[in-house]
């Protein structure tokens, strides 16, 4: 039988897919990687390409080689299944809770700090947060603390699980713009066990690596790019343009750079 295809994304942009990945790789479920260049301009004929396998034509894109699972969420509860459910609590109404996180990060979170985008935290200049972002930020702080509170940690429902993995993203997001945890302890060594699995951390260094992907809404109005401050300093990211268009391949459904 051949190995199933995980269709992700630039590391530096496809949140979604780093979601399902986590879940995937914590399932210990064997799988090829193709990353997909969801870059402008060549976003638009990779993900028309996508679109001979899956109808949303996005990432990410799992093909077991019998079904084609083409939504984050879905992939993400099926590695859970194929893991013998451990990336869930076992008790039901922890469980449903779990879930509900889940669920609140897969409809939006609320469009807490929205401008704060995937991309922008691999930025090597950041603007700090505004007042309004870091109200925006408490509630979901609160909450994240409630739940460590309960589990005593060190993740979210004591053993590592698909709500971890849903709220990484937002956690790279906010975690490398500062969010301030003051009043958040357990929050803060939460999201720092986070970005120090082994995982997330290998991701997030290929991310670093990539040329950046800039936003003309990142800065708030009225600001200038003088607002912005160097937060990091690595001589290892690419900085320079990067335009491309993947080659077309034999196999449509493997029309896509493997990794």
């Amino acid at each position: 039988m051949a190995t199933p295809i995980f269709y992700s994304g630039t590391k530096n942009a496809s949140s979604w897919a780093m979601r399902a990945w986590l879940a995937l790789k914590a399932a210990e479920y064997p799988f090829e990687e193709v990353v997909v260049d969801i870059r402008r301009p060549q976003r638009f004929i990779n993900l028309a390409r996508i679109g001979n396998i899956s109808p949303p034509a996005c990432v990410p894109v799992l093909d077991t080689g019998r079904t084609v699972i083409f939504d984050s969420n879905a992939i993400m509860e099926f590695a859970n299944d194929v893991s013998g459910g451990r990336l869930l609590p076992r008790d039901p109404e922890t469980r449903a809770h779990a879930r509900a996180l889940v669920a609140w990060q897969h409809t939006g979170l609320s469009s807490i700090c929205h401008r704060i985008s995937f991309e922008s935290a691999f930025y090597p200049f950041k603007r700090a947060l505004s007042t309004e972002e870091q109200t925006e930020c408490r509630r979901l702080l609160d909450c994240y603390e409630a739940c460590l509170a309960d589990s005593g940690g060190p993740f979210l429902f004591e053993d590592i699980s698909l709500a971890d993995f849903m709220h990484t993203p937002t956690v790279i997001r906010l975690y490398r713009h500062d969010v301030d945890l003051r009043n958040h302890p357990e929050t803060r060594c939460w999201m720092e066990t986070l970005l120090a699995y082994s995982w997330i951390a290998d991701w997030i260094a290929e991310a670093d690596r990539l040329p950046h992907i800039w936003f003309d809404n990142y800065l708030l109005p009225n600001a200038s790019a003088a607002s912005l401050i160097s937060i990091d300093d690595n001589p290892d990211i690419d900085a320079s343009p990067h335009v491309g268009i993947i080659d077309p391949l034999p196999n449509q459904n493997r029309a896509l750079v493997r990794r």
